[in-house]
């Protein structure tokens, strides 16, 4: 019987551990903007159709994010984790590609 009372106690020892390790090594993902840039060639209304689309901006705001891009030469889209953001750049190039515009969108941290 000691022996079991000796394995409870290294169990428990143990548990203690680990969740104070897994407490420890949690963090929040690096989040990054996602940038729409101005060129000459892409349209304000596909533009606006892009944010819409894949940013899920509703009219207005998209319409002020375009106009951002328009004046200041670059626009925020949103802020996202990295796979999420990566995935968003990559479907502007894609739309834009397909409609034959040059639309360039990055993502900064």
């Amino acid at each position: 019987m000691l022996i079991v009372y000796q394995m409870n106690d290294y169990k428990t020892d143990i548990r203690e551990e680990t969740e104070t390790r897994a407490e420890d090594s949690v963090r929040e993902p690096d989040m990054y903007k996602v940038l729409l840039h101005n060129d000459d060639y892409t349209s304000m209304e596909f533009v606006i159709e892009v944010l819409m689309a894949v940013f899920s901006k509703k009219y207005q705001e998209a319409a002020h994010i375009m106009l951002d891009v328009h004046r200041k030469g670059v626009g925020v889209c949103g802020v996202y984790t990295y796979e999420v953001a990566e995935t968003k750049v990559e479907a502007v190039h894609a739309l834009a590609a397909e409609n034959g515009f040059p639309l360039r969108c990055t993502m900064e941290a």
